[in-house]
């Protein structure tokens, strides 16, 4: 199970840290992604980490402005979220997947995900 939180109202240009804890004690054999749904939007691909070489991507929107980290110790994953703008309002998910994953179906493949968090919500004011 994923528990997500951190959301919020911010102003633009302001930041926001989400977090994403997770249940059980095999989280670090999971890659860690985050997506977001604006309203009347698809859910979209953020940020990802992987399991093992924590390598991460970032879609084209987000780069040089959001930073995914995980603590495995703490089992959870985060979302640094800077200089942000209203068009980064949505709610947030956060996902787990374990089988090993192409960047390709981890950006564009939500099916392959093994388990979604609530989502949290980020609304950004201009």
């Amino acid at each position: 199970q994923l528990q997500a939180s951190g959301g919020g109202l911010v102003q633009a240009g302001g930041s926001l840290r989400l977090s994403c804890a997770a249940s059980g004690r095999t989280f670090e054999n999971y890659s860690m992604s985050w997506f977001r749904q604006a309203p009347g939007k698809e859910r979209e691909f953020v940020a990802t980490i992987f399991r093992y070489s924590g390598i991460t991507y970032y879609a084209d929107s987000v780069k040089g402005r959001f930073t995914i980290s995980r603590d495995n110790a703490k089992n959870t994953v985060y979302l640094q979220m800077n200089t942000l703008k209203p068009e980064d309002t949505a709610v947030f998910y956060c996902a787990a997947v374990m089988a090993e994953s192409s960047p390709r179906d981890i950006m564009r493949n939500p099916s392959i995900y093994n388990y979604w968090g609530q989502g949290t919500q980020v609304t950004v004011s201009s």
